[in-house]
């Protein structure tokens, strides 16, 4: 029988049997949302009756006969970073606050095209900017396995929303590990796609050579299905690649790694990892083995660089994208009495538009690409980046894929990082590499940690446009778990009243 617990792909299934039907799923999912989202707080808008039509309309499809896509009729949430024509957009931003957008994303489009159902949009981190959701100017949400805990950042609504199961799929952004983090810290699938594999025409930006829209499920095969529905080249996007999407889903079917060389990226693997990650990360090397693959280890020596770099890349760009919001176009206006100036009435909004984390990154960014400091940090950081580029290149030389942990620790407390940004920012130590190189980097659950009991993700990265790689090695993987734990690791978290 389906039901919230199942998969999309299961979801799918019998949507195609006729055993249910996608307004019977989409009203499933908005009854669990009203359960439970008063104590997660996924969401910033639900769409209840935009979904209901939706749904209604692939239903009505689907009897007529027509042709339609394999998730069609499938619930998502999508993270609220990404315009969706008339609907409330704000990138948990209050500079952004009412603001319905008069077009949709590339992305928004393709999952309408596909059928796909969008339940609403998500919580995060104002601007993408954080690594707990904690910076969102609409509250933060709170992890399913412990509310007393963060479910990661950016994308923790993305991620929240899976794990609560009120909704089978969601879209997600990661500039630094915005997807892969949260899911890590709550026991789901994400997926950050090559640089350029999926189009960002319509996502408001954070960082534009670092942002990349990109899938997130429950389970590697539901993360593939929702990957081959966004993915592919788009002109509107000049970052775009023109080139054939990689054959994922027949990657995450495939349950095989005989052969295959996985490389241990030794500079992410011990020192300031919490045990427990280190310890479900090992396991999972020896099963992959058991499998049939072969673990080297490689060395990425410059990777030691990177989040310092990272941090003066992504906030001097942030700068320049941020400088839009202006109170003049569109998005916030306050002071504008009629006595002032355009360009006090700029900053009066901009200092209430926007909170302390995104203010902290433009200052940063300004003042890396000042005059005379340009080449110093910014300059500097770009050849950093380089070099870890040429990390990467090297050690897929040696490897068909690599791997490491996540996160170095599991969920923490909220509010126990909130008041120190540089502990903020070391969650994302081994995540950041990927974005700098515009790989493709997944995250899947491995276990739960022995000493707190929470979720631990396993990182596997891989060559550009080669993603199918990661979903072959990931698809292995969590079968090897399932089957080990003999259900799934979300049948674990704890009943919030709505299951």
């Amino acid at each position: 029988m389906t039901n919230i617990h199942s998969s999309a792909a299961e979801m799918a299934a019998a949507l195609s049997k006729n055993e249910t039907t996608s307004v019977e799923l989409t009203k499933l999912h908005l009854d669990q949302i009203s359960k439970v989202d008063g104590k997660v707080h996924a969401f910033l808008h639900v769409d209840t009756e935009g979904a209901l039509a939706q749904a209604a309309e692939v239903d009505a499809k689907r009897a007529s006969g027509e042709q339609i896509s394999p998730l069609a009729g499938v619930p998502l949430a999508l993270k609220d970073v990404l315009t969706q024509k008339g609907i409330p957009t704000t990138a948990g931003s209050k500079i952004l606050e009412g603001w319905r957008p008069p077009y949709d994303s590339t992305v928004v489009s393709k999952l309408k095209a596909a059928g796909v159902v969008i339940l609403g949009k998500t919580n995060m981190d104002e601007f993408a900017m954080g690594s707990s959701t904690e910076n969102s100017a609409y509250g933060t949400t709170q992890n399913p396995w412990d509310l007393s805990r963060i479910p990661g950042g950016s994308g923790g609504g993305s991620a929240a929303a899976l794990a609560s199961f009120q909704a089978p799929l969601a879209i997600g952004s990661d500039t630094g590990g915005s997807i892969r983090q949260p899911a890590a810290l709550t026991g789901t699938v994400g997926v950050k796609p090559t640089y350029g594999g999926v189009s960002r025409y319509g996502v408001i930006a954070y960082s534009s050579s670092l942002d990349q829209i990109g899938p997130c499920a429950r389970t590697v095969l539901d993360t593939a299905l929702l990957h081959e529905v966004i993915a592919g080249h788009d002109e509107r996007d000049s970052t775009s690649i023109n080139a054939p999407v990689p054959q994922v889903v027949a990657a995450a079917k495939k349950l095989d790694v005989k052969g295959m060389k996985i490389g241990v990226i030794k500079e992410l693997n011990g020192a300031g990892f919490q045990a427990g990650v280190i310890e479900r990360f090992n396991e999972s090397l020896d099963l992959l083995v058991a499998n049939g693959a072969e673990i080297v280890e490689v060395s990425c020596p410059n990777f030691e660089y990177a989040l310092a770099a990272y941090y003066l890349i992504a906030p001097s760009e942030a700068s320049s994208n941020l400088a839009r919001f202006d109170s003049m176009r569109y998005g916030l206006r306050v002071g504008d009495d009629g006595k002032r100036g355009a360009e006090e009435v700029m900053s009066i909004t901009r200092e209430a538009g926007f909170g302390k984390e995104v203010k902290r990154r433009i200052i940063l960014g300004t003042y890396a690409l000042s005059s005379g400091y340009y080449d110093a940090f910014y300059g500097s950081a770009q050849k950093v980046r380089t070099l870890v580029k040429q990390d990467f290149d090297a050690a897929f030389q040696m490897a068909d894929v690599l791997v490491s942990p996540v996160t170095p620790t599991t969920a923490f407390k909220i509010g126990e990082k909130s008041d120190d940004p540089v502990a903020m920012y070391l969650s994302d130590i081994a995540t950041i590499p990927v974005n700098m190189a515009g790989i493709g980097g997944m995250s899947l659950p491995c276990g739960l940690a022995a000493e707190d009991g929470l979720p631990v993700g396993f990182q596997i990265m891989s060559p550009v446009m080669q993603d199918d790689r990661m979903y072959r090695v990931g698809a292995t993987l969590e079968a090897a778990l399932v089957s080990k734990w003999g259900k799934p690791i979300l049948a674990n978290v704890p009943d919030l009243g709505g299951k």
